[in-house]
């Protein structure tokens, strides 16, 4: 595979998956993950086995893509894939083992919601403790077509997402930044406070936390009862 065009930047292409077709893997799939570095809600998880006789042009990094074109190429994606799988790991479960244990997390359940499943994993970066061979790529997203397939429409999902909680947190302009650390999003959170799906382990939501992390007031309940 080509992993760079001119000017160094990475070309997306499809030559992986083929390779690895010609090397007898019936089912590759692509994997990646979005909303990791944000502030407010799930991160989400994409696979996708794409089709080599119903192919989608176009396939990139979807933070390279516009949103409009992202929304067509997802519809198509979702039409010509052999199999495409999406799964989210909220803001409680990202506090709890921290956001690159939830990703994984998130990517393995996407995994394993393929049908049919597949034999082998093209990943965005980070490996996974599956039982099926796989490769790690840098930058996996602007590089390979399974991969960016993926992120498209984990991407697309997750916008969704957030334009829904946008109607239920309206102060917050949800639908704008996507729940990232724009100064309009840390402005509102200085403002209004935290959602419950903000994630608290995160800076600068910590900095507004009225308890610590591990606090747990039913145990401080519990220790009272037992005072008495």
């Amino acid at each position: 595979m080509r992993p760079e065009a001119a000017g160094g930047k990475f070309r997306c292409e499809g030559t992986l998956e083929r390779e690895l077709r010609a090397r007898g893997f019936a089912a590759v799939a692509g994997v990646d993950e979005v909303g990791r570095g944000a502030l407010f809600g799930a991160v989400v998880a994409g696979a996708v086995i794409l089709s080599p006789d119903r192919p989608v042009r176009g396939l990139n990094d979807s933070k390279l893509l516009e949103p409009e074109r992202r929304e067509v190429l997802a519809a198509r994606i979702r039409e010509r894939a052999v199999a495409w799988a999406i799964a989210a790991v909220d803001a409680a479960t990202i506090d709890r083992i921290n956001i690159y244990q939830a990703s994984r997390v998130a990517m393995r359940l996407a995994v394993s919601r393929l049908n049919p499943a597949p034999d082998f994993l093209l990943i965005d970066a980070v490996p996974l403790d599956l039982p099926l061979p796989q490769r790690p790529l840098i930058k996996g997203d602007a590089r390979c077509h399974a991969i960016a397939a993926a992120s498209i429409i984990a991407k697309v999902y997750r916008d969704e997402c957030m334009r829904a909680w946008g109607e239920i947190f309206p102060e917050y302009g949800l639908a704008l930044h996507k729940g990232y650390a724009t100064p309009e999003h840390r402005a509102a959170i200085a403002k209004y406070g935290l959602t419950p799906l903000h994630r608290l382990s995160f800076e600068p939501v910590r900095a507004h936390c009225l308890f610590p992390l591990d606090y747990n007031p039913q145990m401080d309940l519990f220790e009272t009862v037992g005072a008495a």
